[in-house]
């Protein structure tokens, strides 16, 4: 019988993330072959995310990343079963590395098929399925590019934004960082109104114009009415018409222009856990 010692535990251990007991095991089923253990240790997380395939994972780190330029950014949530993983500081760092990785790359499809650290990142989502035993997946995938994209990670890692401004202006790195935690608090439906989905706009209309029934408007003041109601309902939801949280004497495109007058928010994604 192979000798395993405990330096060769560590290492495995080091490599995959695993438990010391799993590692432990895995290096005597391999009879010393490390690679081989590391194979063992990929197949035992296939079976347990196979097992857990079904389970909700609401929880997790949601990772906003923009490259060096400000020119390109990328939200990722790394996803898991319960609150107490999230919050492990090695699930965090992997969500934070992944995020990282995630810059330059256009969809999820293409991210998952790359090289992480030797393997892919799909097959080292499974790996650590099996190293923490919940199901681990990478939820949302954003990304965003504009003449200068700034970001925000609310404090948990629960919720993050990206938002792009027209122009790599002096104050664009604040601008864009308070639009982004403007993002995040309000949670809006779309930049502005063009960007608002027609059925929403209906729907929103035929609420209004029930209340306006119940509280025993005539049928001929219904449209004026409503229209009015609407223009609200952009105020409060789309982000450039939003009051300013910091400032709510001033619109958030109002904001903006006070850094510069050529200034435009052009393009927001926000992305939150559950």
């Amino acid at each position: 019988m192979v000798k395993i010692t405990a330096a060769d535990v560590n290492k495995l251990r080091k490599t995959t993330g695993a438990g010391m007991m799993d590692c432990k095991k895995a290096l005597v089923e391999a009879e010393g072959d490390f690679d081989k253990a590391i194979e063992i240790l990929r197949k035992k997380g296939q079976k347990v995310a196979a097992k857990r395939a079904d389970r909700d994972s609401s929880e997790g780190a949601v990772i906003a990343k923009v490259n060096a330029e400000n020119t390109n950014g990328v939200i990722v949530s790394l996803n898991c079963e319960t609150d107490f993983v999230a919050k492990n500081e090695s699930f965090v760092t992997l969500a934070t590395e992944l995020a990282e990785l995630a810059l330059g790359f256009s969809n999820k499809e293409d991210f998952l098929a790359t090289d992480y650290k030797g393997v892919t990142v799909q097959d080292k989502l499974v790996e650590q399925t099996g190293v923490i035993g919940e199901k681990i997946e990478i939820g949302a995938f954003k990304t965003l590019s504009a003449p200068f994209v700034g970001s925000y990670i609310h404090a948990g890692n629960k919720i993050a934004t990206l938002v792009g401004l027209s122009a790599a202006v002096d104050g664009a790195a604040d601008a864009a960082k308070d639009v982004a935690m403007q993002a995040a608090a309000m949670n809006p439906v779309a930049l502005n109104e063009d960007g608002v989905d027609q059925s929403v706009i209906d729907k929103e209309i035929e609420i209004a114009k029930d209340q306006l029934r119940q509280e025993g408007k005539p049928e001929a003041m219904l449209d004026n009415i409503a229209k009015g109601k609407i223009k609200r309902f952009f105020k409060d939801n789309t982000l450039v018409n939003q009051d300013f949280i910091k400032d709510s004497k001033q619109s958030v495109a109002q904001y903006v222009k006070s850094i510069d007058s050529n200034l435009e928010v052009t393009a927001f994604e926000r992305a939150a856990l559950g």
